[in-house]
Order: C-alpha cells, then structure tokens, then sequence
C-alpha cells in the first residue's frame, strides 16, 4: 500500500509517539478490508509502539474501518470508516501522533476551549479522498477527539459507504453530523467548530478586536493579494493586521495549481498553508474567520479608517488595503438554493465521488467546466455540458479531450432556466435551446455549476467606487475612490484573475500604502 518514500517519511513521524496505540479494525471479505488490513499491518511494521487488533474491532459496524485508540485510555481516539489515503493519508498520519501523544500546533486557547466543552459530542464526517477541503475538517474534529472525551469522532469515506450516504442524503463534501444531526458542510476549520460549539467565543472575540490599536496598514482578505500585501508591509516595519473571512481564500477551492512560476504542481491548500505560514512569520496580527461589514472614511488627512466587521467590532488603521477576492458565480435560476448541496454543487473534485454511477450537468463551457466534465466522466456515469454561448470557450485542447470521452455530452446554445428536484435532491435540469425557444428537461441528479466569479465587494457599495460588475475600481497603483484605502486582486478591475496577477496587485497595493503613509502625517492630537 505504501511506496517506499511514505513508508520512510511515516517511519521518521511514528519515532514522536509518546503512548503505545492500537489499531483496531473491523474487516468483512472485501477486497477494501484486505487492503486495509496491509495498510494497517505496514503502518504496525514501523514502530513498536503500534499493534494491530482485528479482535478488538472498531466502534460500529461499518466495515472496512479502524479505531487509532491510545493503549489504556480507549477515550483517546479518532475512527476511520474506509481507506485514509489520498488527501486523506495526512489526516492518519495526525490522528496516529495526536493519539499517541505528540502535542498538536493548534493554539493553546482553542485547545483549552475543546478541553472545556462539556456533554458527549458524537460526530461523523462524510468525506471523498479526492477533496482538498475535508482534511481540514476531519483533522480537526480528530484532534477534538483526542482532547475531550467527551467527544469522538468517526471520517466515513462516502465513496465506499455509498448506501449510508443516500439514505442519509448526503450530496456535498464534507457533511458532518453531531449526535446524528447535521451540523455543517463544507470546509471549517478548528475554531469554527469550536466556535459553533462554545457560543460565548464570537463575543469575546469581538471584544478582543474592538480593544486592539489601529493599524497602521489594514488588510482586509487573507488570500494571495491579501498575503503579499501584508508581507510587503510588515517588512517595511509598519504595524500591520490582517482580517480575513477564511485566510487562502479562494485557493482553498483550487485543485491543481500548474501556472504559478517557478512551482511546476501544487494544490490550493498546500499554497494556502504556505501563504499563512510566510505571513506569520512577520509580526503580522491576523484576525481569521471575520467578516467585513462596512468601511468609514478617515475624518480628517491621515486619520484611521474604520472597518466594522459582522460581528460588531471596529477596527482601524491608517491605511487600508482591500483584498477580499471572488466567489463562484450562482445560476440564479429557481430550485438552484433550495437544492444546494443536495445535488447542486460547485466542486467536482471533492463532491465527484458521492454520484457515482448517477447522471449529472456541468454548467458552463469555459475551461472550468470543461475540466470539471472531464474529471467527473471518469466518476459518474454520464455528463453532460450545457454551455449558454453558441460555442463552448474552452482552450481547444480541453475540448478535444471532451470529445473524446464516449459519456460526455455538450449541449451549447442552452441556456439553464431551473434545477428541478423532488423536495429531497435534483432529479433534472431545465432548458431553453436558445435556437428555437424550445424548453427541454434533462435528467440529471447532480448540477455542477462552473459559471466563473462573482467579486466579494457587496459590503463596499456607496463606499468605494465599483465597476458595472461590482468590482472595486483602482488605478495603476491599486488606489480607490477613498483616500487611503488601496485593492488588489480578484475583487478589483484588474482584467485577469489569476493567483500570481493577485500576489502582484497585493504588494503593488501595500506599496502605494505605505507611500501614501510617509506622504500624509498623522494628525497631532489635541
């Protein structure tokens, strides 16, 4: 199961563990089980501190599955329902060194907010080994795991257990249940959950960031524009903030990344984690998981704009630079919100997977929904295209592939008026052929909407100029329609929305901030 590279690197993690643990595994005739059960027996090889036991079996009763338990304290633990491999393979790495003892990185105030949540949380996370958003949520919930035992936690790969994901209408990844109820989907990190969990945590950080100093440059967005501003900033020695929604941005959805220069493959969370890593390495105060909700004007020449975030807060710097990036573009047709992640979904990487064998329409005909259609062909049993334009507008080398596969079709001139379903997920997509105004219905059980960006910038309207497409509206030097207050990245006019054009536009934008600091003195108080 492993190559000899993963098998030396697991080798060098397994030397931190500091409790023996336990692999408990349940396992039926499958050829799922055999693999498993070489997996766990290859992991076993490694250390001394690690044993195999079939006898014990794994808490439930899905099979192929695994309990890592800590050696006399069975509370200690995180379970695998399937193959930890793929994105996944690091999620069983942490869980294996969590269990055993080796001290987590996460910070000692949320490891402290975990310890201290009280009743019994019985958790379990659907998730595919081709998403790049689960990991963070099962790690996470693994962790918890391994705090608290009044929690635990079981990451089902819905792949294998595809009954228990239809009878429990699981459409999108990664869907996590508490004590059987939904909780949440998509991706959450460690503090999001914990913040869901412990409902005085949203006050008290407020209040934290309502006490902080102004800043003298402000970042607002945490991806790549945002990054790179707030690195070229805090290396001029300025006091310098960061406030994100969620730092990486949109490149936490991206899979493959083969066009930033000079790195020749990576993948969206991997960049991500680098981005946040590089910021941190500065004295930059970065306030994840908050919202922007309004900007105000300094009063005066060098005075602090203010930006009030979704929960209350006020937060203030000298200069600010507005990086908050682009969402996936919504259909906005009937039955597209009420279906959403119940059959309409915008990532066919990590939700591919759960249609396995079904039928399903990618909607749109750049190259996003070219790649999108040719991934999934070779998941599900039939795509089908469906592109608004006469013509699909995907680089001709995608559209040959496309062509190629013998369960793909490509409707163009379509243009998508519905997503029909029956109360529980979609059942078909409606359509008008554009050609000749006739209405038809395809029968699909998943929508895949691959229709391009939509800017971040709702927040800033009738503050700062922004174009006819809501973009915010910059110069050459990434300056707004309000003094002091610079952009750079997907959320502004710039015409190509690329992750390299943004880090770019962010030290541009922090440049011009701090130009426009030296320039203009703060105002001598009374």
């Amino acid at each position: 199961m492993l190559d000899a590279q993963l098998t030396a690197q697991l080798k060098t993690y397994l030397e931190n563990l500091v409790h023996p643990v336990v692999l408990s595994a349940n396992f039926d005739d499958g050829p799922k089980s055999a693999e498993l059960a070489q997996l766990l027996d290859e992991i076993a090889a490694l250390s001394d501190k690690v044993t195999v036991d079939a006898e014990r079996g794994a808490h439930g009763d899905r099979r192929p599955s695994f309990t890592i338990e800590r050696e006399g304290a069975p509370d200690v633990a995180a379970t695998f329902a399937g193959l930890p491999m793929g994105h996944e393979f690091t999620s069983l790495v942490l869980a294996l060194l969590h269990v055993g003892g080796h001290p987590s990185n996460a910070a000692v105030e949320v490891i402290e907010q975990v310890a201290a949540l009280e009743g019994e949380h019985v958790f379990e996370t659907y998730m595919s080994l081709s998403c790049q958003n689960c990991p963070d949520v099962v790690q996470a919930l693994n962790l918890m795991s391994t705090i608290n035992p009044g929690i635990s936690h079981t990451a089902i790969d819905g792949g294998l257990f595809q009954d228990e994901v239809e009878s429990r209408k699981v459409m999108a990844v990664p869907t996590v249940f508490l004590n059987g109820e939904l909780f949440g989907q998509g991706r959450m990190t460690l503090e999001e959950i914990v913040g869901k969990l412990d409902t005085g945590a949203a006050q008290r950080t407020a209040d934290e960031i309502a006490a902080k100093e102004p800043f003298e440059v402000l970042v607002v967005g945490g991806g790549p524009g945002g990054a790179a501003a707030a690195i070229y900033a805090a290396r001029k020695g300025i006091r310098t903030g960061v406030v994100s929604e969620r730092f990486g941005g949109q490149v936490l959805d991206t899979m493959a990344i083969e066009n930033f220069v000079s790195v020749t493959h990576t993948e969206g969370p991997k960049m991500a984690a680098a981005l946040e890593e590089h910021v941190r390495q500065y004295e930059v105060d970065v306030m994840d998981l908050q919202r922007a909700r309004s900007i105000k004007p300094a009063d005066e020449p060098g005075g602090h704009v203010t930006v009030e975030l979704e929960n209350g807060a006020q937060v203030r710097g000298r200069s600010v630079v507005l990086a908050t990036g682009a969402r996936w573009r919504n259909l906005g047709v009937p039955g597209e919100a009420e279906y959403r992640n119940k059959g309409v979904t915008y990532c066919p990487h990590c939700d591919g997977p759960l249609f396995k064998g079904k039928a399903v329409a990618v909607i749109g005909g750049g190259n996003s929904g070219a790649e999108a259609a040719i991934d999934l062909a070779g998941v599900v049993a039939h795509v089908t295209l469906v592109e608004f334009d006469p013509q699909l507008r995907a680089d001709e080398v995608l559209q040959r592939k496309l062509r190629s596969l013998p369960n793909v079709d490509i409707l163009v001139g379509a243009r998508t008026t519905e997503v029909v379903g029956d109360g529980d997920g979609v059942t078909g997509l409606r359509y008008e052929d554009r050609e000749s105004g006739d209405v038809r219905d395809l029968a699909v059980e998943g929508v895949f909407v691959q229709i391009g960006l939509l800017p971040n910038t709702e927040w800033l309207a009738g503050s700062v100029d922004l174009s006819d497409r809501g973009e915010i509206v910059i110069d050459d030097r990434g300056q707004t329609s309000m003094p002091g207050v610079f952009a750079a990245g997907d959320c502004t006019t710039v015409p190509y929305k690329q992750i390299v054009v943004a880090m770019g536009a962010g030290a541009t934008a922090a440049l011009s901030a701090f130009d426009h600091l030296i320039r203009t003195p703060a105002p001598v108080p009374a």
